[in-house]
């Protein structure tokens, strides 16, 4: 296969610190020849800019997600913007709403989300979204602020093709992780029909949710072959292509390709 792009992943974090060197060489293997790591909070924000800079085939995007909104502080947009302005970071997020966990109170996941948009609006870049249980409330934000939006992903899509085409009038790309590959998904399968060439991407959201043929283990970059694999199968299409096409999306939403 051609060379993939993992445009969301966790792979800087503390599960990798014992074989990540074994991690990255699987990678290459099999053709992962670049990835994004994704923010949580700042903390893990600063950790994968630092992890960025270490790592020339790396991006990186920063933000406070849903779980973590009942933690921000006064400040925090600041930094995240500078991150932005100096080429650290290539995108806000991952933000969004997660009524699931309910693990911040949902009008602070609200607040906190609309603010990290609309600085994403002011500094002209994209963001990463996390949605779960909580894509009526997500599409209202967005449509309130369609004048305000900027391009954007909505990770590991978990909705129907319904919602998909709600997200996909908005200018937004849907990326599938492993969950598209399981064998009690047809609402994932239906939804990764609908969605054009030009705005699918793929991912794993490693260490989480690794697909078939590796279910229950830590999941890792070089498994978003299977993603892309399973995807070209649900489409109809050649997987070379596939892979190529996602990995010039995902170069363009990180502002890698005009």
């Amino acid at each position: 296969m051609r060379q993939l792009f993992d445009s969301h992943c966790h792979v800087n974090e503390e599960r990798f610190d014992e074989d990540r060197e074994d991690v990255l060489a699987r990678m290459r293997e099999h053709g992962i020849t670049r990835y994004a790591v994704i923010g949580s909070d700042m903390a893990t924000s600063a950790a994968c800019v630092a992890y960025a800079q270490e790592h020339e085939e790396v991006v990186c995007a920063v933000g406070i997600h849903p779980h973590e909104a009942k933690g921000y502080q006064e400040g925090d947009l600041d930094t995240l913007a500078g991150w932005i302005r100096s080429g650290q970071a290539q995108a806000i997020g991952e933000i969004g709403l997660d009524y699931y966990y309910d693990l911040s109170p949902r009008e602070t996941q609200q607040q906190v989300c609309r603010m990290q948009m609309e600085l994403a609006y002011e500094l002209g870049t994209s963001v990463a979204f996390h949605v779960r249980d909580a894509h009526g409330d997500m599409l209202e934000i967005m449509k309130s602020m369609k004048g305000h939006l900027t391009p954007g992903i909505l990770h590991c899509f978990s909705g129907s093709s319904e919602i998909a085409k709600e997200y996909l009038k908005l200018g937004y790309h849907i990326s599938f992780a492993g969950p598209v590959t399981f064998k009690k998904a047809p609402k994932l399968r239906e939804a990764a029909l609908i969605v054009p060439r030009d705005r699918l991407l793929i991912e794993t959201d490693s260490p989480y949710l690794a697909p078939e043929p590796v279910r229950g283990r830590r999941n890792e970059p070089a498994n978003v072959r299977f993603v892309a694999e399973k995807l070209a199968e649900i489409r109809g299409e050649d997987p070379e292509e596939l892979a190529a096409y996602t990995y010039e999306n995902a170069e363009r939403i990180y502002g890698l390709r005009a």
